[in-house]
């Protein structure tokens, strides 16, 4: 099968499963066996000779990727060029001792939401969809957890009972009052803006300490992100695809 026939197999059996890419928080079967390395499967967005201090372990400051290498690699990758500067940018300003390359983050945006742009919808240069991405409700029914909305959750997705995933990289409310990050500088951490949401993804795939630079640890962490088999092989494929098509 073809690579970008993986891609679109596995993100259509998430989205027919689950809606939206929302998977079941449970083990459908084993972590999969990923190469010792997942340099594969990543590409390194270009580093600015300085960047601003920061402590140790502690995210930086938003950093500005070269805007041709954002339209050269969205052009040659075939993701939106506001999805492209938010992964890049994530990647520069991600915490120290961590290394998520910038297509890791584009497997994710990709299973999640097609970068922004899933049912027709188009991505904007603010980083916001054309219509908010909503994931169904959680209530329990199914293979979906049960959380019930509270006045300051639902603000976000308008349902007074249960809480949505949000956003183009569909995160649960509860997940990003712990992990929401303003990933742009312009004051607001928004799950809907996809420069937030791909900072606050960085963020949650470094917590556990695990060593993204091996196979083993780059499997564990995109599977604390969503705990399915079939969520980190797609997350895997997209990503090859991004780093063959980038380089």
């Amino acid at each position: 099968m073809s690579p970008a026939r993986l891609i679109a197999s596995f993100a259509l059996a998430l989205l027919l499963v689950t809606g939206l890419g929302y998977a079941a928080s449970q083990t459908i079967l084993a972590r999969p066996e990923l190469p010792l390395t997942r340099s594969s499967a990543y590409v390194d967005a270009p580093r600015p000779e300085t960047k601003m201090a920061r402590q140790q372990g502690a995210a930086s400051a938003p950093t500005r990727v070269d805007p041709q290498w954002v339209a050269d690699t969205a052009a040659k990758a075939g993701i939106p060029a506001p999805a492209v500067r938010a992964y890049a940018t994530a990647q520069l300003s991600e915490p120290d001792g961590c290394d998520v390359g910038w297509t890791t983050l584009a497997g994710i945006g990709w299973v999640e939401s097609q970068h922004g742009t899933i049912g027709g919808r188009t991505l904007g240069d603010d980083g916001h969809a054309s219509s908010p991405i909503l994931g169904p409700a959680l209530n329990g029914r199914g293979q979906v957890a049960a959380i019930p909305a509270t006045p300051e959750t639902s603000a976000w997705h308008g349902d007074p009972a249960w809480d949505h995933a949000v956003g183009p990289l569909q995160f649960i409310p509860s997940t990003w009052e712990t992990w929401g990050s303003d990933g742009d500088g312009d004051g607001t951490a928004d799950p809907n803006d996809i420069d937030d949401a791909a900072f606050a993804a960085a963020r949650y795939l470094c917590a556990d300490g695990h060593d993204l630079e091996t196979g083993q640890g780059w499997a564990d962490a995109v599977f604390s992100y969503n705990h399915a088999q079939s969520y980190v092989d797609a997350v895997y494929a997209a990503a090859q695809v991004y780093a063959d098509r980038a380089r």
